[in-house]
């Protein structure tokens, strides 16, 4: 019998650690992504980076703008652009609700992550409002505080 493969090897999640930063996470979505051969290869090798990356919605579809997935290493004349804008599926009612949101105005639809489910390549977006140079400040002093918190706790088990 064969020995399985640990499932750790066979995942890759690409995280946008910008978004979390920047924005604040109102409402997530999970979309499926029109993708060429050679760039699930790319995603699969974990040689994509969705940190500048955005989605706008036009013409009642969503498209991904600045996804930076590379060119597939073992790649021919066919291979894919790196930057070209890639379309996101979603549900028609989700889509509508997106659109709505975003010409409401105030947010935007910024990717978190993009990661495999089964065999299929998801991208989770959320609609997010931008933070604040003082909003992100105050993220800051309680994660230092949380971090404090957390050393004393350990101090006082030993």
């Amino acid at each position: 019998m064969a020995a399985k493969k640990n499932a750790s090897e066979r995942f890759t999640e690409i995280r946008n650690s910008k978004a979390l930063r920047d924005y604040s996470v109102d409402e997530r979505f999970e979309a499926g992504i029109q993708l060429r051969g050679t760039e699930v290869k790319s995603i699969r090798a974990g040689k994509a980076q969705i940190n500048d990356a955005f989605a706008r919605v036009e013409k009642g579809e969503i498209w991904l703008y600045n996804a930076h997935i590379e060119q597939y290493a073992f790649g021919n004349i066919n291979n894919h652009d790196a930057k070209r804008i890639r379309k996101l599926l979603l549900h028609r009612r989700h889509i509508e609700k997106i659109r709505m949101a975003l010409d409401a105005g105030g947010r935007a639809l910024v990717p978190l992550r993009m990661y495999f489910k089964e065999a299929l390549v998801k991208v989770e977006v959320a609609l997010a409002t931008g933070k604040k140079l003082h909003d992100r400040r105050d993220d800051l002093k309680k994660r230092v505080e949380m971090r404090e918190v957390d050393q004393a706790m350990k101090q006082q088990r030993r």
